[in-house]
């Protein structure tokens, strides 16, 4: 009886075992990946239309001269103030100035239908109220024997004003410049431009946002709407470092890896080049650095690894940034 209990129970153990051993190794691995995610991020804006786009009352001419204005209070039916007193006079003043009237009337019903059938509000001059907005995604993979890169971004997060739209336009010209400085080193490159109304491109970006973000186990510096945040230097993700000497650094190796995410959403129709080689990214990044403070909604800039010692491995940059390919 015992015998046969033992002979039941061996399949047992041995499959538990086995069970046992790959999860041990396949939590210690994803342990070891986590623990080399650091991240930095800087953004800012907001999914509202600049209020530099306010309305202009336009001033309508009709054909054969003179000039009328939209009516403010107190003039006729039609805005135009001037029309009633000359109406039913019995063609005192010709026929072919009833006519001009006849056509400043039909110009100015035309004008004022094409408004309203396109969305146009009073309070936006030729804008609609529900604009196009794109949402572009350009991500750079460089070799990480470009340290002088890392340094440079965390010295454009601590000194940001990500809370006006110039400061904005200037973090992405500075940001695609530091890139644009290290062409020898880009190795890999991805993203698009996608185009949503006004009121559903917040939500785009911030799936956007929230999936690149995830890739970190930390953000280890952040300076979001002028606020900054740093992690502690003992408090940030433990980082590859020499046991005899932990304040110099061990020398990356040819499979580490530096990965800079550019997102930005900009009014109107914004088209980036297809990314097959050098010459297209080295476009897409001055396009991206030359957006008009006005035209920028919002923006955000994240890069990994972040915190001094960390390092982002071949494996990880298979894992995590599958859609990237070679420049």
């Amino acid at each position: 009886m015992h015998k046969k209990l033992k002979l039941a129970i061996k399949p047992l153990l041995k499959t538990f075992f086995v069970l046992s051993l790959v999860l041990t190794l396949a939590l210690g691995h994803a342990d070891g990946a986590l623990a080399a995610r650091s991240g930095g991020r800087i953004g800012g804006g907001s999914f509202r239309v600049p209020s530099s786009r306010t309305y202009t009352p336009r001033t309508y001419a009709p054909p054969g001269g003179g000039g009328y204005y939209p009516s403010y209070g107190g003039g006729g039916g039609f805005g135009f103030p001037f029309l009633i007193p000359f109406w039913g006079i019995g063609g005192g003043f010709g026929g072919l100035f009833t006519i001009l009237i006849f056509i400043a009337i039909a110009n100015f019903l035309l004008q004022t239908f094409r408004r309203v059938t396109s969305g146009d509000t009073p309070t936006e001059a030729g804008y609609s109220s529900n604009p196009a907005v794109s949402v572009t995604r350009l991500q750079v993979g460089l070799l990480a024997q470009a340290r002088d890169l890392q340094p440079e971004l965390d010295r454009i997060a601590e000194t940001a004003d990500t809370n006006s739209p110039e400061g904005r336009a200037e973090i992405l010209q500075e940001t695609s410049l530091a890139l644009l400085r290290h062409p020898e080193y880009w190795v890999y490159v991805g993203g698009g431009t996608q185009q949503a109304k006004l009121n559903s491109a917040e939500a785009q970006f911030n799936r956007l946002s929230i999936a690149e973000r995830s890739k970190f186990s930390e953000e280890t510096l952040s300076n979001v709407n002028n606020q900054l945040r740093a992690a502690l230097a003992k408090e940030a993700l433990p980082g590859t470092q020499n046991p005899e000497n932990p304040t110099d650094l061990i020398t990356s190796g040819p499979g580490e890896y530096i990965i800079v995410t550019l997102l930005v959403a900009t009014l109107g129709k914004y088209a980036m080049p297809a990314l097959n080689s050098p010459d297209d990214l080295r476009q897409a990044l001055r396009q991206i650095g030359g957006i008009p403070s006005e035209q920028l909604l919002a923006f955000e800039v994240l890069w990994t690894p972040q915190a001094e010692g960390d390092t982002l491995t071949s494996d990880d940059l298979l894992a995590e940034y599958p859609d990237l390919k070679l420049v």
